[in-house]
């Protein structure tokens, strides 16, 4: 390395995961030619990397909130890109950190653009969980899952996390909404601790435990609970706000307007049943993942409207969260379908987004963008859709529009308190 130049992480080599970082470099030549590469591994330990070409100006210096990307992993003034375009050494990969309590750890380093040399690096520790929350492991009764607490005495907005239905308990999103002054359970219903390794059948009642056991903690405020969800689990959210009266405000992100994949059981009987697949309208690519966008059975179809889900029963308020280039299923459609149906029942108890060049999985932002992953339903790598920079985006944006959403509609008595490193 040399020991002239510098790079720096600004304000800290040290954030939260859905915090920027100002990546600076300084002690360069005048228009100096360098590549600034950035790389990490998840908890899989697979191998994410991404490149990019950068001038240096007159003075030797490099500010990637100023300074465009030459060539490379993307192009142009992108100041978090080297972290949104990183991509798996292999193919299909999709990056996981899933334990709250590991952070992602991202060394950045600049080498020169004719010999590769190494010339400087910095390391920077993006951790899931902020100072003072709590992390505490859930069984109770049928309750599997985590509850995470933010410090402080409250009260503070409870919100139950749906980020999978099962096969493991991702933290990510869960940790990082009470790293911001949320209340938060993250269940799954299958494939976890002592559950069943598969389900036939979804039981809302499981999440009607979950409910009520975080309206029981005593930092709690807020009169309803909030739900968060994404893909199949948006439906699970959509008949929880249907169905369950303590649920307040739910965030629907790419999911459908009807119960797909799994049939709905309340009290010991079918609410709902499923909307099946079609794996017949797979359509093959030369990468090895396929568009499943036209898989799913049609819910508006008269013989498959059964499985519409009846929101216009809900509550609580909506915030519809749809991707316009989602390769997993017509979620703008399903999105569209919802908001004219409240509006033909004369309701206002709900809000709309629609991302343009954004895939399938938006998640809290700063995140590898993946374009393809294994499909847990149909078995097979499948295709998410998205453009990387719009993508990445489209989750700065919904980030900060579903902290919003959540406080507005599960207000509490007393100030929130937000946790910080």
């Amino acid at each position: 390395m040399s020991s002239q130049v510098r790079l720096r992480l600004l304000p800290s080599a040290r954030c939260l995961l859905d915090e920027p970082v100002q990546v600076k470099v300084a002690g360069l030549r005048s228009r100096q030619v360098v590549t600034m590469r950035a790389r990490s591994t998840d908890e899989r330990g697979e191998a994410f990397s991404s490149s990019a070409t950068y001038r240096a100006d007159g003075s030797g210096e490099i500010d990637l909130d100023r300074d465009p990307s030459l060539r490379g992993s993307y192009v142009g003034v992108e100041p978090m890109g080297l972290l949104w375009s990183m991509r798996a050494d292999s193919l299909h990969k999709k990056f996981q950190i899933h334990n709250s309590l590991n952070p992602h750890v991202v060394k950045f380093s600049v080498h020169d653009e004719e010999e590769g040399r190494m010339l400087a690096e910095a390391i920077n520790e993006r951790f899931l969980i902020g100072d003072g929350v709590s992390r505490c492991p859930v069984k109770e009764g049928n309750l599997r899952g985590v509850l995470f607490t933010p410090p402080g005495k409250g009260p503070f907005p409870a919100i139950l996390d749906l980020y999978i239905l099962g096969g493991g308990l991702p933290e990510k999103r869960a940790t990082l909404l009470a790293s911001r002054g949320f209340v938060v359970l993250s269940v799954v219903a299958y494939g976890y601790d002592d559950m069943p390794k598969n389900i036939r059948v979804v039981h809302l009642d499981y999440f009607e435990e979950a409910i009520a056991f975080l309206k029981r903690q005593d930092k709690v405020g807020s009169e309803g609970v909030g739900v968060i969800s994404l893909s199949k689990t948006a439906d699970i959210a959509l008949s929880m706000a249907s169905y369950l009266p303590d649920v307040g405000a739910t965030v629907w992100i790419n999911g459908c307007c009807g119960n797909t994949a799994l049939p709905l059981h309340y009290k010991k009987s079918q609410i709902l049943p499923a909307l099946m697949f079609d794996t017949s309208r797979v359509i093959p690519t030369e990468s090895g993942a396929s568009i499943v966008k036209y898989v799913l059975h049609n819910p508006l179809a008269e013989e498959y409207r059964g499985s519409l889900v009846p929101i216009e029963q809900a509550k609580g308020r909506f915030l519809f969260v749809a991707s316009e280039d989602d390769l997993n299923w017509d979620s703008k459609g399903y999105m569209e379908e919802m908001v004219e149906r409240l509006k033909r029942h004369g309701k206002k108890n709900y809000e709309s987004v629609c991302y343009p060049g954004a895939g399938h999985y938006l998640e809290p932002p700063y995140g590898p963008y993946c374009p393809s992953s294994f499909h847990w339903v149909l078995g097979r790598p499948a295709l998410w859709g998205g453009e990387p920079r719009s993508h990445a985006a489209a989750e700065v944006h919904m980030w900060k529009k579903i902290q919003e959403f959540f406080r507005t509609h599960l207000s509490c008595d007393a100030a929130q308190t937000k946790a910080k490193l």
